[in-house]
């Protein structure tokens, strides 16, 4: 059959619209159909996870993830860094983390933690820049797409007045993705500190989704202060339900410094709904939520009110996760070892504190810790931690606390005030060798 010109232009232009469409049918590994997750053979996903702060803890890891696995968990998300803010995290130590959680059977969402409070947090990066590192650690997601969900960015705008610009910047992030060969399914944070107060997510979701030419897309809130009654739990995950998008609990705690979140309303809706649900956080917690660690100090079964909540309670990870069919077979029986890494030994100086300082993460030239400061038997309003550094070891920044004299550490202006016994947490980055570097004193007042 011979075409006309005209003719020919139409079939080719119908072959090039055609071709988002067919790819947005048959995306592989795990997909979106309608309001809910599927897996590649169609069977449903539904998450019941936690996350691990990996960027700060990476010697943790390692124990962590069976930990989670033997705590009853289908699914972790892992903070990462694309190196804005933090130690970026390595394609090499993707790829393990990767591995880790197939060899646990769970399913794995990575996370960009540096876009936290863009806009309001000076230090943030942008989802633009978030995309971009996902771009270079393509080799560790590319054929992971049955087991890796790719969460670009961390509550990427904060409550300042570019929040209007989230569904713009998003799109971009997600065509970005697209258009490099990124094909894992993307989770996107809702802005306002993840908590979409403004409603900006829930208004523009239809029109995010939209611009996924894979239509694989899931949209993200974190549950806490905004989310203390039953009906705003309910009222913001059926706006999505009732429109056909998905929707998952990308984090949620029982209590939080901006308010109480109704977490047994939480847990019960998204069971009820077949939403999935991740809460904050397995261990790390520093600066006055440590209520939030589910466990003490990466101990794998030393379990916190909250993780026993969690795990254990009503509508809890035990009760309701399931393996996702990918893995097949009989459910294994994680091995949970301590981890190589001892737990520090507090220093206990004369004074009203006491400090413990932990190495979260080393690399060749550098090194980054932690110091958790805990106050005596009396309240105190000032606490400055003194370090020890060995020779060609220094201290370059410092985040929860105010670094002077290149060794000294002092509270911030929002976390001084301790209650007998409260703990709160600052962090470092350091110069050189993290061997060696210890607490020499701690003074409060």
């Amino acid at each position: 059959m011979v075409l006309t010109a005209v003719a020919l232009a139409a079939v080719l232009a119908f072959l090039l619209d055609a071709v988002p469409a067919a790819q947005a049918a048959t995306p592989p590994g795990l997909h979106v159909s309608g309001s809910k997750i599927v897996e590649k053979n169609g069977a449903p996903f539904v998450a019941r996870g936690v996350s691990h702060p990996h960027t700060w803890y990476a010697s943790q890891t390692a124990t962590t993830v069976p930990a989670v696995r033997a705590a009853g968990a289908n699914a972790l998300r892992v903070v990462l860094s694309n190196g804005v803010r933090w130690t970026r995290t390595s394609t090499n130590e993707v790829s393990s983390i990767v591995s880790q959680c197939k060899a646990n059977q769970l399913i794995c969402m990575l996370e960009v933690h540096d876009t936290t409070g863009y806009g309001e947090e000076a230090a943030a990066s942008t989802l633009d820049a978030a995309a971009d590192y996902w771009i270079s650690v393509k080799s560790a997601l590319a054929g992971q797409e049955d087991y890796i969900q790719v969460n670009i960015g961390n509550e990427p705008f904060g409550n300042g007045s570019n929040v209007s610009n989230w569904a713009s910047e998003t799109s971009a992030a997600i065509k970005k993705l697209r258009s490099n060969g990124i094909r894992n399914q993307i989770i996107v944070d809702a802005p306002n500190w993840g908590q979409d107060w403004s409603f900006t997510m829930r208004d523009n979701a239809a029109a995010v989704f939209a611009a996924d030419p894979d239509a694989n897309t899931v949209f993200s809130v974190h549950m806490y202060g905004v989310f203390d009654t039953a009906n705003e739990v309910k009222g913001y995950l059926a706006a999505f339900t009732s429109k056909n998008l998905p929707i998952i609990v990308g984090e949620f705690g029982n209590l939080h410094s901006d308010g109480d979140p109704d977490e047994d309303t939480i847990m019960a809706e998204t069971t009820r709904l077949g939403i999935g649900y991740y809460g904050w956080s397995w261990s790390g917690n520093g600066g006055g939520v440590e209520y939030l660690d589910m466990v003490t100090n990466f101990g794998p079964t030393a379990f916190t009110p909250w993780g026993t909540r969690i795990f254990s309670g009503a509508n809890g990870i035990k009760s309701t996760a399931k393996t996702a069919s990918i893995y097949g077979g009989p459910t294994p029986t994680p091995t949970v070892t301590p981890s190589s890494t001892p737990d520090p030994t507090p220093t206990s100086p004369a004074g009203a504190c006491t400090a413990l300082y932990s190495t979260s993460s080393s690399w060749g030239s550098g090194f980054t810790g932690s110091v958790k400061v805990t106050a005596g038997s009396a309240a105190v309003t000032t606490w400055s931690v003194t370090l020890s550094l060995p020779s060609g070891t220094s201290i370059t920044s410092a985040w929860n606390g105010s670094l002077s004299g290149g060794d000294k550490v002092a509270n911030a202006s929002w976390n001084g005030n301790l209650a007998a016994g409260a703990s709160t947490e600052f962090g470092f980055q350091g110069s050189g060798s993290a061997g060696g570097v210890s607490v020499a004193s701690c003074s409060a007042s």
